[in-house]
């Protein structure tokens, strides 16, 4: 499971509304009408929160914007929420659209939970928060991915080729075509990420089940009064305010806990030690904790944390130092050589 909780991105103030960004969730169903889909396609998805299903994008624009009341030019007027479950997780769902809209009004849930906040004396509910959460089935390879960066090089070499073949086609450059064309039909061989027998490139759509939830949930609370906000750089404290007490702050790490809890319980999901975020956010800060916590896994449940692990990629959390995840990664590998025979002996396949 891979969350993440970010502000309003537009430029240098924040828009007064959020058009742009609930439009760009429309981008899948452009060209989709029901009742005439091609074979295979998962049809039309709606905007739908703890309530209701099938809220449109303009009904979801008008509702957020109507929710921003005294909110400042430089402040975000609401907070954007991705989940990605892995395709271990998609694979645990029966009904992949229906039971990912059950666990999103469950995580919301959790969201609330999270808020050191009270709204008249109370603690801060469900009912408070105005969201609208979208699923998405498709998702394409960024330049920023590990298969993309890898095979760059190659890239940039056949896009060299493809040039000069142009150019001897135009008569301006002298050279075999048949001998370009051979070399390039052996770097696409050569390069070390594929999908389907073709070579990962930006853009392309990956394979397999990629259904995740987008959320856009207001800054401000469901009775446009109180401003909640997730980006809180306090956990929970209390400051005194017109002569009043008030409580602040919002545990991400409770949060980011409790919806892997929720979804192992709502779907019966057995999570190994290398898919927790517990484990994740140990690997980067302190990889001693997390390396010891893994030698003393049972031979099983480590071979399966090498094998997620090696298919996810070494799990790096945001916002932590690039010199830490180095130094992590140095160690896990010297501590990997040491493990694999442990590994191979397995009663599973790595």
């Amino acid at each position: 499971m891979y969350i993440t909780i970010t502000p309003q991105k537009l430029g240098g103030n924040y828009s007064q509304s959020s058009a742009d960004f609930v439009r760009y969730l429309e981008k899948e169903n452009q060209g989709l009408e029901q009742g005439d889909l091609p074979a295979g396609q998962a049809g039309m998805e709606h905007f739908f929160n703890q309530y209701g299903d099938d809220f449109s994008a303009e009904e979801v624009i008008k509702d957020i914007d109507g929710n921003g009341a005294k909110l400042k030019k430089t402040e975000p007027k609401f907070y954007s929420i991705t989940v990605s479950p892995s395709k271990y997780e998609l694979s645990r769902l029966q009904n992949s659209r229906e039971d990912l809209k059950k666990y999103t009004r469950e995580l919301m849930k959790d969201y609330v939970a999270s808020f050191n906040r009270e709204i008249n004396g109370r603690r801060v509910s469900i009912d408070d928060i105005k969201y609208y959460a979208k699923i998405e089935h498709q998702r394409t390879f960024k330049g920023t991915d590990k298969q993309v960066r890898e095979n760059q090089p190659f890239a940039t070499k056949i896009l060299q080729l493809k040039n000069e073949i142009r150019s001897i086609e135009s008569g301006s450059m002298e050279g075999s075509v048949r001998k370009l064309e051979r070399e390039i039909a052996k770097l696409e061989k050569q390069a070390p990420h594929t999908q389907d027998g073709k070579r990962i490139v930006q853009g392309m759509p990956k394979a397999g089940n990629q259904s995740h939830i987008h959320i856009i949930v207001s800054r401000k609370d469901a009775s446009n009064s109180f401003s909640l906000s997730p980006g809180s750089k306090y956990k929970a404290s209390d400051v005194e305010m017109n002569g009043k007490k008030v409580k602040r702050g919002f545990d991400r790490d409770k949060f980011f806990e409790n919806a892997e809890k929720t979804f192992d319980k709502t779907f019966g999901y057995q999570r190994n030690f290398a898919e927790t975020y517990k484990a994740r956010k140990n690997f980067i800060k302190n990889p001693k904790i997390y390396f010891a916590s893994l030698m003393k896994l049972p031979t099983n449940e480590k071979a399966i944390a090498f094998k997620l692990m090696r298919e996810t990629g070494i799990p790096i959390m945001p916002s932590i130092p690039t010199n830490q995840a180095q130094l992590a990664l140095k160690v896990f590998n010297k501590l990997r050589k040491g493990l694999d025979v442990a590994i191979k002996s397995s009663s599973i396949g790595i």
